[in-house]
């Protein structure tokens, strides 16, 4: 059975920094691209960030980048999320997915291209 489990979201004020993880079993995670959503109340889930099985290519929604860094151990099976300067739009429920098949050379930025999803770590920002 595939499990994807983050960890990391909390109450924070605008400009701290924080680190989700995301652990997966039940899969060679390190043979699949993971990618980083988020879905804030009323709203539809967004991409966030995607790193490919090898970590060599990485891609980030215009909103975070510069501020947001994705980074995996593949031999932890784990995915991070390190987000600084944070601001009160982060706020969000934040997922990790892993994408549909092996090997990709460049991960996939909408969540049509990930089978397996976490349940999601909820961050607060406060102004």
């Amino acid at each position: 059975q595939v499990q994807l489990v983050e960890s990391g979201g909390e109450l924070v004020q605008a400009g701290d920094s924080l680190r989700l993880s995301c652990a997966g079993s039940g899969r060679t995670f390190s043979r699949y691209a993971m990618g980083w959503f988020r879905q804030a109340p009323g709203k539809e889930r967004e991409f966030v960030a995607a790193i490919s099985w090898t970590g060599g290519s990485t891609s980030y929604a215009d909103s975070v980048k510069g501020r947001f860094t994705i980074s995996r151990d593949n031999a932890k099976n784990t995915v991070y999320l390190q987000m600084n300067s944070l601001k009160p739009d982060d706020t969000a429920v934040y997922y990790c997915a892993s994408d549909r098949g092996p090997w990709a050379r460049t991960p996939a930025t909408t969540r049509y291209g990930y089978d397996y999803w976490g349940q999601g770590t909820q961050v607060t920002v406060s102004s």
